[in-house]
């Protein structure tokens, strides 16, 4: 279906044929909301076979996880979503944690403490993958907290320091590298994306051209990031109140679509371990 393009080009499809689609495999999406998973036709296949197996709501404090704004449930679709015919995640069998730690509303330094919180209740559930479609630099609320480039280093940021906590114990970080190629002030990636061990994903259009707004590295000590690319532009998304695919942009999606590969990937060479893959 309309999602063809996204996962051949990471041969996705080769995966799933072997029968590699993500099933035993956990992923927790870290993200700004999933409104409507609940009841949405696309994610209904998620929930007949009991795949969403729990999250949070660290913003609100609330247990429910179906809240807040609807980025997370775009990006959870890449990866879960299924409309017979028409739309397929890249690890449609895999099951999943929700976790909310971004207010879109607002941008504080607390939600780098939430993030680290929700990463590490993941890996206190066993998560495998964790997608993080989230980063932080220079754009806080109140610019005494906005991180430099020489911040960028993969050591400096709260949350790239809980990242790199993350792996050490075994998790696979999929992390966004930002939409800020296009800006004059700030063209580079973000944290945690500027860790090293965090599997940094820029974005390319449907014929694998590099995305303007793709955000560039290297890091400030000067390693090459993003680590690789996936379709960013014109990926297709199930849209949160219509139901149906859609056209998104952002490393947002380019991240949870390599996401799921990374899933299946690793359902297939179980004895491997998180840096290994």
């Amino acid at each position: 279906g309309s999602s063809k393009n996204q996962i051949e080009m990471l041969k996705g499809d080769f995966l799933h044929e072997l029968g590699f689609t993500g099933k035993g495999m956990y992923i927790a999406v870290i993200d700004a909301g999933f409104p409507n998973v609940n009841s949405l036709a696309a994610f209904k296949r998620l929930r007949d076979h009991n795949q969403i197996l729990g999250g949070y709501d660290f913003v609100a404090r609330s247990t429910n996880f179906y809240s807040g704004d609807s980025h997370g449930t775009n990006v959870l679709s890449t990866i879960g979503g299924y409309i017979d015919g028409q739309y397929v995640g890249t690890a449609p069998d895999a099951s999943f944690y929700l976790f909310r730690t971004e207010d879109a509303i607002n941008e504080v330094p607390l939600e780098e403490s939430l993030w680290v919180e929700a990463a590490e209740k993941a890996d206190s559930l066993g998560v495998d993958v964790i997608n993080s479609s989230l980063g932080y630099s220079s754009f806080f609320d109140e610019p005494r907290y906005n991180y430099s480039y020489s911040d960028m280093d993969g050591k400096t940021a709260f949350i790239s320091r809980g990242a790199s906590v993350g792996v050490s114990r075994g998790m696979i970080i999929v992390n966004s590298a930002g939409n800020e190629g296009n800006n004059a002030s700030w063209k580079y990636i973000n944290s945690p994306a500027d860790v090293a061990t965090v599997f940094a994903v820029g974005a390319v259009d449907a014929s694998k051209n590099i995305a303007t707004f793709s955000s560039f590295g290297p890091t400030s000590d000067n390693r090459i990031k993003p680590d690789v690319l996936a379709q960013g532009q014109g990926s297709y998304v199930i849209s949160h109140s219509s139901g149906t695919p859609v056209q998104s942009n952002g490393t947002s999606f380019s991240s949870p679509i390599m996401a799921g590969v990374v899933a299946c990937f690793w359902q297939a060479y179980p004895n491997l371990s998180n840096l290994q893959i």
